[in-house]
């Protein structure tokens, strides 16, 4: 399925990517997947061709699962991780207060993207092995960086307005009803 550079469509007009264990290829620009092959020896628009591969190597080469990215710089490539400081989420990780609480209804923000719009709502952890948050998101505006998560899966819920996620494995238009695992 090829789909269209995502900012030139409106979100949940797009076609979908549904269904689990599926194979899809898309592309932000036409020509950019190779035909007939994974990981040629030059990629096409001078891409650099990575495999990800979520599958023991012990699998069967026909049954196991993987995922090729087009990148326009290798992703060993990106500078040096630093934390995020953000009020909402060093929030999520302060220490219990044996006071009384409250549960207040959380304002929403008026002019943010996604990471000014993080809410922690519960946590609980054992960092930095184990632990779950739950947040609240809200935002009016979109991002113009990027989120790097590597704690593991997050699942969002929209309740009101739609959602476009661009993920490195192509565009997630969610609307209220729906559910995306990133």
């Amino acid at each position: 399925m090829t789909r269209r550079p995502h900012h030139e469509t409106s979100a949940i007009t797009d076609g979908l990517m549904s269904g689990f264990g599926n194979e899809f290829a898309t592309e932000a620009i036409a020509g950019a997947l190779p035909i007939g092959r994974n990981s040629p020896q030059r990629a096409p628009l001078g891409l650099y061709a990575e495999q990800l591969s979520s599958t023991a190597f012990t699998m069967p080469r026909s049954e196991a699962l993987r995922t090729w990215f087009y990148r326009i710089r290798p992703s060993a490539g990106h500078p040096v991780f630093a934390p995020l400081a953000h009020s909402g989420v060093d929030a999520a990780y302060a220490k219990p207060s044996p006071n009384r609480m409250r549960w207040d209804p959380q304002p929403a923000i008026s002019d943010g993207d996604f990471i000014d719009g993080l809410m922690p709502l519960a946590a609980t952890t054992n960092a930095p092995s184990a632990g779950v948050t739950a947040w609240r998101y809200c935002a009016t505006r979109p991002m113009t960086g990027a989120f790097y998560n590597s704690d593991g899966e997050m699942l969002f819920v929209p309740f009101e307005g739609a959602a476009r996620f661009a993920t490195e494995c192509g565009v997630l238009d969610v609307a209220p009803g729906e559910i995306c695992v990133v």
